[in-house]
């Protein structure tokens, strides 16, 4: 503030003062009512999936979407990981409820489905069909989608176990698809890795898939930013 002796300041000075702080604030208020530009707002992924996606036996924090969220923005990714896994679902039971499970504004969407038509034996063209109607839906929508592949139980027999896991890689094929050839490498059968229904990975199983897979959602986020408007 100038002191009595000086006299006032010159206004054109005061004038200039006040119109760079209202300059300034103009700019604040537009920063805090504008969203960030599309190449810089997060990305945003729905995991659609079974129970191994909803994080059954685990605290919320500790599931697969949770995890991965997580691990990306380590990587000083923007992303934002919805759980959309619901325990029990098969890939008819996925595909019922995607138009909401996966929302207007999701730009992509990680597909982990079959386990359960797997363990209850369903025939796998019924798997197949549904999976193939998830893919064909996502598709219209220009989704990006990762597929997570399942294995067959070898007890199932040779022809079910080729027919089954062939559905994973012919899907693979589509446009817009992605594969990570199965969700619980490094995981599956490992009783250490398992809670005590032997089928459910821990919260160290997490890690590991998390872990393996991430490279694959990397490269699906690569995609989402590649097909965003400039």
């Amino acid at each position: 503030m100038p002191s009595l002796e000086s006299g006032p300041a010159p206004l054109w000075s005061y004038g200039r003062f006040l119109a760079r702080l209202q300059a300034a604030a103009l700019l604040l208020a537009l920063a805090l009512i504008l969203p960030a530009s599309a190449a810089e707002a997060p990305v945003r992924i729905v995991a659609l999936g079974d129970s191994l996606t909803a994080g059954y036996g685990l605290p919320a924090d500790a599931a697969f979407p949770a995890k991965l969220q997580k691990a990306l923005r380590a990587k000083g990714l923007a992303v934002e990981v919805a759980n959309a896994g619901v325990s029990g679902d098969t890939a008819a039971r996925g595909l019922a409820r995607l138009d909401w499970a996966v929302p207007p504004g999701t730009e992509a969407v990680i597909v982990e489905l079959g386990a359960n038509d797997m363990l209850m034996g369903l025939d796998p063209k019924i798997t197949r069909k549904a999976l193939t109607e998830i893919v064909r839906r996502l598709g219209e929508r220009r989704l990006p989608i990762l597929l997570a592949g399942m294995r067959a139980g070898p007890n199932l027999g040779d022809d079910y176990v080729r027919a089954f896991e062939a559905i994973y890689r012919d899907l693979a094929a589509e446009p817009g698809v992605l594969l990570y050839p199965f969700f619980l490498d490094g995981v599956a059968l490992d009783a250490k890795l398992n809670q005590r229904d032997g089928i459910h990975p821990t919260a160290a199983a997490i890690d590991i898939i998390v872990a393996r897979i991430l490279p694959k959602v990397e490269e699906l986020v690569a995609r989402v930013r590649d097909q965003r408007p400039k």
